[in-house]
């Protein structure tokens, strides 16, 4: 059946160019005194035959090329055919306009050749543009329609600044703190949950891992229990980048697009997004900012349970996970004893903490 739409259609191109350029080919070759083969219906006529023997020849690469162009339309995202088909809808206007301008000129192979070139350019053009922009009329239509809840809901007051993007990685929902922060009220705005977020959680849930797969339902857990027990906006962004195979790497890219700000506990995630000045939160560094200040010279009592990397050190930890480095604690293992701090080592990986023995102080 599609070998016959195939040969069809060529019959009737053929009989169309042959009825607009056979009369000018033979003025050019000074044979328009024959009659016969001047006739407008011997030149379509002559025009499908020699489009129909082309058939023979191009008919089953056409035929190739729309089963491909037929399974990559099937397998594409709604958005993209949506996107495309706006681009080529656009690039065809204007092909309209510019060839109606062209019909205007009196040169026979302006006015007729000219414009099909135009659409087939001009509707290539507008679809691969529609296409490759299909992110940013996603974000635009999502931001839009987000604006629009949000004035209907605060007609009568309007808001003060315009919403935020939380937009949330995998290793954050896993650690599940999140959920406490936005039950306290510290996180506002709108969260993001991308869509290639959620398969990889439940990726990890389906690992054949113990711990993975602990990890990935607690991931998912805390998903829900944002979404139905916290009073704030959530929303999932049915949004992919195909040319980006790393999650991380997608992630920053979707925070560039829609301006907003990453919220992660990834040390690597964290400095990556610095580099390409993207806006990130790290709860490491919340946690960090709100524990107790230590303050070299202070002392404290601690439990000294293993030996540090380095020679003769001792390793301790207070309530809130904080290691202390105590020198010269190696002899002090399961034993509690009265520290002086030295120094306090902070970083977005967290807080270390060294001290020394204060027998071994107060001996100096």
């Amino acid at each position: 059946m599609l070998k016959r739409l195939v040969q069809a259609g060529f019959i009737i191109l053929g009989g169309t160019l042959g009825i607009i350029l056979i009369p000018d080919l033979l003025r050019l070759i000074h044979l328009d005194h024959l009659t016969l083969i001047n006739n407008p219906y011997v030149a379509v006529v002559i025009g499908a035959i020699i489009f129909y023997m082309l058939t023979f020849w191009a008919v089953d690469y056409i035929i190739d090329f729309v089963k491909w162009m037929e399974d990559r339309i099937v397998t594409a995202p709604l958005t993209d055919i949506l996107s495309g088909s706006l681009g080529l809808i656009l690039g065809l206007i204007v092909a309209f306009l510019a060839g109606n301008t062209l019909n205007s000129i009196e040169i026979p192979i302006v006015n007729t050749v000219a414009p099909i070139f135009l659409t087939i350019l001009l509707g290539y053009l507008g679809f691969q543009v529609g296409f490759k922009k299909r992110d940013e009329m996603t974000n635009l239509f999502t931001i839009n329609r987000g604006n629009r809840k949000k004035e209907a809901e605060t007609m009568d007051n309007p808001p003060l600044e315009q919403k935020s993007f939380k937009l949330l990685d995998t290793s954050v929902i896993i650690d599940g703190r999140i959920a406490d922060i936005c039950q306290t009220g510290f996180l506002e705005g709108c969260l993001i949950i991308p869509q290639f977020v959620l398969e990889e959680l439940q990726h990890i849930a389906d690992s054949s891992d113990t711990l993975k797969r602990t990890k990935g339902r607690r991931g998912l857990d805390i998903l829900n229990r944002i979404q139905k027990d916290i009073p704030v906006d959530v929303e999932i962004v049915e949004r992919d980048f195909e040319d980006v195979q790393e999650v991380d790497s997608k992630l920053v890219k979707l925070a560039k697009e829609m301006n907003g700000i990453v919220v992660t506990n990834d040390f690597n995630l964290n400095k990556v997004c610095e580099l390409q000045k993207v806006q990130v939160l790290n709860i490491n560094d919340l946690a960090n900012a709100v524990k107790p200040l230590v303050i070299p010279g202070e002392e404290m009592k601690v439990l000294v349970i293993k030996d540090g990397k380095e020679q003769r050190q001792g390793i301790a930890y207070l309530d809130d996970g904080t290691m202390i480095v105590v020198e010269e604690g190696r002899d002090y293992i399961g034993k509690q004893i009265d520290v002086i701090v030295t120094s306090v080592l902070q970083t977005s990986a967290g807080r270390m903490i060294f001290a020394k023995p204060k027998l071994i102080e107060k001996a100096l």
